[in-house]
């Protein structure tokens, strides 16, 4: 394999690149813009595309692309040749400074919730400097914002651009207050997202109709083996998969993608990815190159990288955890503790800020991570709860509560671990344990949000996360400026809001029935599925906290609603339609057949004397199962139907998450128990077993 660090960052066109092709005075322009977020200057444009050209030429490259990512949850791209004709009948390869500040892909085709009607075609794509553009497949892909002919966001970069700006403006007060921050100009939060999936073998795949065309598992017993040995987990990785995971690793860091992390997961089958942290909306960007990059060279190995966030019953899903943290341009994590926690009171304060921001807009936090897929890992004991809440672990807990009763919080010195054997190097122990159960956990200097799906874009809820600190940022600040006692006032800030906002803070067991009990005595809202989350998105508090920081308009707001409200019922109805094509084409006529063959086999017994066989008894099991399959079969046909006379968006939602998916589950159920009783040679699809352990 190649060095590391002579093809990391190899395909994109980054700062080291830049600073070697680009004029001095040039890129110092250019980096004004990347850092400190001054307006391009068009000719400043004009001679970064030349330059961006002959080195993506120099690469290979015959095309570009303007990378955007449309609220279709993936990307999209369409590629233009660098060729423009001569008078003398041959070519010249060129690339301009407007082709890359602004392209015009058509709009009509995208998700929009309303904001354009399928004639008003236009669209434009718009060049984020900040973001490095990448040579993939041949192809020079800039990353680009995407919005309609009349200015309305129709992407996921260009609302969470706006969320990074707004929270960058409202730490800046905020600590411009303390001292020693003379010299801060922009803050920026930082994400990693560590990336869970699945990898099984094409053959097996290329059998199952429901995993291509839902990415998921709609029928299927559970195999004799899970995850119960716990077994797999950090287990030794299997060859072909560790050469996918080479091939994976050396793919990304061309990329520049700091891919660090790698290992199997909890299921059979399942692994996880985790990268270094990087400014949010490159890592956003990165993510989904991360997701691409899976199913390309999964292919390649003769395997199927699947990213649902449930692909199997019965075994844990995949997930993805956001790990959020707010840094200054000075290089200081505003989330580090540092060695006395209890004495930093600038910590203490955005420490406060996250916890009322999660307190107040806990809806808009779950409604970030809220999807059909999703819906079945939150709460299954096996991913954080519906429920949001907050982990702080017992040290930042007990200073809290020493703040609130007045009590002086006496520090701890660092606790060694007492392990029992003398060769092993003594360490300090955290001054917390790690609680995978809550959906919002404090892990040293970040926060980890981990009620993501596989198959979720970032930008969602970090959007959400950022606007909803800025906003509680912006009140601090206002309370705080201008303040006579500043020390005073600070204190008694901090202290009013965990008086104010401690039920959000829960450091037990997420799992269990009595914090259900305990959340709802709290307050907390449980927002169980999709439909009932959404409900929420264009609530007056909501609304009015996410155009106040210039997120999202009116228009915007209510046209995702439509959106995610239409791409719920949508993926509910592929799976129903799914089912019932697998069904009518598929297990029905494997349960006739094989009671055919049963009541042979009786008939041939009887003619020699034998009447009590155990396949009579097993030919009525299997008539009445199949007979039962028919009947439920019908059932979900006629709550399909029945959803044509639905026109709201939120009404038909609930109505296929009430009627049909609960139908769906029902005929679930009696097709995997009919799979127990036909022999494994007569059922038309691969088993659970030979899904999950199909790469060896």
């Amino acid at each position: 394999m190649d060095k590391v660090t002579e093809i990391f960052g190899e395909n994109v066109f980054n700062e080291t690149t830049m600073k070697a092709r680009l004029p001095k005075e040039t890129y110092k322009q250019l980096m004004k813009t990347i850092e400190g977020g001054e307006k391009l200057d068009p000719a400043v444009a004009s001679i970064v595309a030349n330059a961006m050209k002959d080195w993506a030429i120099e690469k290979g490259a015959t095309h570009f692309t303007h990378w955007f990512q449309p609220l279709t949850g993936v990307t999209a791209e369409k590629h233009d040749s660098f060729i423009q004709p001569t008078k003398d009948g041959g070519i010249i390869m060129e690339f301009s400074g407007k082709e890359l500040v602004q392209g015009e892909p058509d709009a009509s085709s995208f998700p929009s919730g309303g904001i354009r009607a399928t004639f008003e075609a236009r669209g434009y794509t718009a060049w984020d400097p900040t973001s490095y553009a990448f040579i993939k497949d041949g192809t020079l892909c800039i990353p680009t914002a995407f919005c309609s002919y009349t200015g309305e966001a129709l992407d996921k970069k260009t609302p969470l651009l706006r969320s990074m700006e707004a929270i960058s403006k409202q730490a800046v007060r905020v600590l411009k207050l303390f001292e020693g921050n003379e010299n801060v100009t922009s803050v920026k939060t930082t994400v990693g997202p560590e990336q869970e999936y699945f990898l099984v073998d094409k053959s097996v795949y290329d059998k199952r109709p429901d995993l291509i065309y839902t990415g998921r598992t709609l029928f299927g017993a559970k195999a004799p083996k899970g995850q119960e040995l716990e077994d797999h987990y950090f287990g030794m990785i299997k060859p072909r998969v560790q050469d996918f995971m080479k091939d994976l690793n050396k793919e990304l860091w061309k990329l520049g993608i700091l891919a660090k992390t790698e290992h199997n997961e909890v299921a059979p089958a399942q692994h996880e990815l985790a990268p270094i942290f990087s400014t949010t909306n490159i890592a956003c960007d990165h993510n989904q190159l991360t997701m691409e990059f899976m199913r390309k060279v999964a292919q390649r190995h003769n395997m199927v990288c699947l990213l649902h966030e449930k692909p199997f019953a019965g075994v844990n899903g995949s997930g993805k955890h956001n790990n959020w943290s707010i840094s200054t341009n000075t290089g200081k994590n505003l989330l580090d503790p540092g060695a006395t926690p209890d004495q930093n009171a600038q910590f203490l304060l955005f420490l406060a800020a996250v916890i009322r921001a999660v307190d107040e807009y806990q809806d808009l936090l779950r409604i970030s991570v809220a999807s059909a897929g999703n819906d079945h890992r939150l709460g299954a004991n096996e991913a954080p709860p519906a429920i949001i809440s907050i982990f702080l672990g017992d040290e930042l807990t007990a200073i809290l509560e020493c703040l609130e009763s007045g009590k002086p919080y006496g520090t701890h010195a660092k606790e060694k671990m007492q392990i029992g054997v003398t060769v092993l190097p003594d360490f300090n122990k955290d001054t917390t344990d790690r609680n995978r159960t809550s959906p919002f956990a404090f892990t040293g200097n970040k926060f980890e949000f981990r009620s993501l799906g596989s198959n979720d874009s970032i930008a969602c809820c970090n959007i959400m996360l950022n606007t909803a600190v800025a906003e509680v940022l912006s009140d601090f600040a206002d309370q705080l400026e201008g303040s006579k006692d500043f020390k005073a006032d600070l204190n008694a800030l901090i202290l009013k809001t965990i008086k104010e906002h401690k039920r959000i803070i829960f450091n037990g067991n997420g799992y269990s029935d009595e914090w259900v009990a305990e959340a709802e005595k709290r307050g907390l809202m449980n927002l169980k599925s999709t439909p009932e989350a959404l409900a929420h998105l264009c609530d007056k508090k909501n609304a009015d906290v996410l155009k106040k920081h210039g997120v999202f308009s009116d228009v915007e707001l209510k046209s995702r609603y439509e959106i995610y409200n239409e791409n719920y019922v949508k993926i509910i109805n592929i799976e129903a339609l799914t089912m019932i094509d697998m069904v009518k084409k598929l297990y029905l006529s494997a349960g006739s057949k094989y009671a055919k063959e049963l009541a042979d086999t009786v008939a041939a017994k009887k003619a020699f004397g034998a009447d009590d066989t155990y396949e009579f008894d097993l030919l009525k099991k299997v008539s009445s199962l199949s007979a039962s399959i028919y009947a439920k079969l019908q059932t979900l046909e006629k709550a399909v139907v029945g959803a044509k006379s639905i026109e709201d968006s939120g009404k038909l939602a609930f109505y296929y998450r009430e009627s049909v998916f609960s139908a769906m589950n029902e005929l679930r159920a009696n097709v995997d128990e009919l799979e127990g009783f036909v022999p494994a040679a007569e059922w038309p699809v691969p088993s659970y077993g030979d899904l999950l352990y199909s790469v060896r």
